[in-house]
């Protein structure tokens, strides 16, 4: 049921990309192609959590012609991405480049994960310790031995 719902939703999604995409003339299916790659990687500056195929802004319209321009003068994906962050920054980018400025994007997911998890882990050990030791540190010898009588008495039936 969730993949369906998924399925519709990605195809919702797909309809409003596709808009901006065919109003233009294409060579090929390959070019029409590489056009909705890039438009899909790229964000819109002014919407910044869209990409620039499913944006209304007039940037983003901007953008998708300055690709498509690209496109017909024959650029690779490299050399309109590089374009585009050269002009845009590193913040265009959906999968900003693994470099020392971006390692902290790229990592401290996973570093926060498995700290997390060891934080849990010493957690739920030190905790099973004081469950393990709680009657024996707390009681005297006395006070332990009256108890355990007193667990194995059995309730009288009145």
């Amino acid at each position: 049921m969730i993949r369906f719902l998924g399925v519709i939703a990605l195809i919702f999604a797909s309809f409003s990309a596709l808009a901006a995409i065919d109003t233009y003339e294409f060579s090929s299916e390959e070019q029409r192609a590489r056009f909705y790659y890039l438009s899909t990687e790229l964000r819109c500056p002014k919407c910044q959590n869209q990409n620039i195929a499913d944006s209304n802004a007039p940037i983003a319209n901007d953008l998708r012609r300055e690709i498509y321009r690209m496109l017909q003068e024959g650029r690779s994906n490299e050399e309109v991405v590089d374009f585009m962050v050269d002009r845009y920054g590193e913040f265009v980018r959906y999968r900003p480049a693994l470099t020392a400025q971006t390692a902290v994007l790229w990592f401290a997911p996973a570093v926060f994960l498995v700290t997390g998890l060891l934080v849990l882990v010493v957690m739920l050990r030190r905790r099973q310790k004081v469950f393990k030791t709680a009657g024996e540190e707390h009681l005297s010898p006395e006070e332990q031995q009256r108890l355990k009588a007193l667990l194995e008495k059995k309730p009288r039936n009145d």
